[in-house]
């Protein structure tokens, strides 16, 4: 039987990235009696700021790397024992796959899995392995420099998009750079392309390029699933995208869980055929030229998105800290459809953009708040990271009304 509850002598947890996301597994392992604590390098997030669990603020990896693993050294030997790490953002995954030698004896982690978990952190090799592993891929190009990028552009089938590795290399571009904090960028000619690289070939020249897969946001769908010692499939949910932010190529904004066994097929085969072990989100959507699913992107760690399968029933933080500790895990499958996963910060600022361009109506989006409702980022125990959320959404709504008093008087 698998365990409900952890036992007292069981080994704490650290949660790298106390972004909501951390935050909320936080939150289950804490609900689940396990000790849990988090790490992170940017001290706004909103686990310094939450009631669960006690959160440190840590060297950047990227930038100081030696003295992060002194820092994450230091820490076990604090907690005691060799406590549990789960990252939930891609720069603790990266600085665990770089220093798994020097963290391996102070922490647990998938050592069997770290190093494909790592490579599936960058764009470019987590295609080449979807390649190799008969996940289908959209045509995708590597690019180091505007030659690349032309032979690229020379016969794609626009539109098309260029993004980095890693989100947070353009996170680093320049004050005023305009794709600064962005996930990607599009482009309906070769030229306009050329022209969005220009913007990042100074500072970070590697770059991923693609054809975009044909089809609206809710053709969208994400596997979310974890993974035991030796490729065991312990838990899965499937869930449909409903809207993202940005439309059309942003993360899901709004998802409700769904019985689709070809993608869990699909997704689990390339899982399994890589070796994977732990958490692993992987966003697909089903082209409609050809009704194909093709792969958007894999998260190997706890994402935003894997908040719902844990409403579903399939609580995949503590079936990845039960198999890392040696307890006996039995296979779950989803026990809760029927409900819809709102991520409010990505959702409030998307609606007005699906009415703008006459994909939804206000209505129809009314309708999607009806029924039962789960929420990434509105708890009432965590009053305030929720009161943050709640002012950042009404700034917004604030901002759209505004915006339509001042269209409807130019138009009389």
């Amino acid at each position: 039987m698998t365990p409900l509850r952890a036992e007292g002598a069981w080994p704490p947890v650290v949660v790298a990235s106390v972004f909501q996301t951390g935050l909320n597994l936080m939150r289950d392992l804490l609900r689940r009696g396990v000790r849990t604590v988090g790490v992170d390098c940017d001290g706004t997030h909103e686990g310094f700021r939450s009631s669960y669990g006690k959160s440190y603020l840590c060297p950047n990896p990227d930038t100081h790397p030696e003295e992060w693993i002194a820092f994450m050294i230091d820490l076990a030997g604090k907690l005691g024992g060799r406590p549990v790490i789960i990252p939930a953002a891609d720069i603790f995954v990266s600085a665990l796959g770089t220093h798994v030698e020097a963290l391996k004896s102070h922490y647990l982690f998938s050592l069997d899995s770290i190093a494909v978990q790592a490579a599936l952190a960058t764009k470019e090799q987590q295609y080449a392995l979807a390649a190799q592993h008969g996940l289908p891929i959209p045509r995708t190009a590597y690019i180091q420099s505007r030659a690349d990028l032309e032979r690229f552009a020379s016969d794609a089938r626009f539109p098309c998009l260029i993004k980095p590795r890693h989100q947070r290399e353009w996170d680093a571009l320049p004050e005023g750079n305009r794709l600064r904090g962005l996930k990607l960028t599009t482009a309906d000619t070769a030229e306009q392309m050329l022209a969005d690289y220009a913007l990042t070939e100074p500072y970070r020249p590697e770059v991923v390029a693609q054809e975009i897969i044909a089809g609206g946001d809710d053709d969208k769908y994400c596997y979310l699933s974890v993974y035991g010692a030796g490729g065991r499939r312990l838990g899965h949910t499937v869930v449909h995208e409903l809207r993202a932010h940005p439309v059309l190529f942003g993360s899901g904004s709004i998802v409700e869980p769904v019985i689709d066994q070809e993608i869990a097929t699909l997704c689990d085969n390339f899982l399994r055929g890589i070796g994977y072990v732990g958490i692993c989100e992987i966003e697909v959507k089903r082209d409609t030229r050809d009704g194909i699913v093709r792969l958007i992107e894999a998260n190997p760690r706890y994402s935003v998105t894997a908040d719902a399968a844990v409403h579903a029933g399939v609580d995949i933080g503590w079936l990845h800290y039960l198999d890392l500790i040696g307890q006996s895990v039995e296979p779950v499958e989803p026990t809760r459809l029927g409900f819809r996963h709102i991520v409010l910060r990505r959702d409030i600022p998307a609606l007005p953009r699906y009415v703008e361009r006459g994909i939804l109506t206000w209505k129809q989006i009314r309708e999607t708040y009806r029924g039962p409702l789960a929420f990434f980022d509105f708890d009432l125990h965590d009053w305030r990271p929720t009161a943050t959320t709640l002012k950042g959404c009404a700034r917004v709504a604030g901002g759209t009304v505004l915006r339509s008093i001042g269209l409807r008087k130019q138009l009389e």
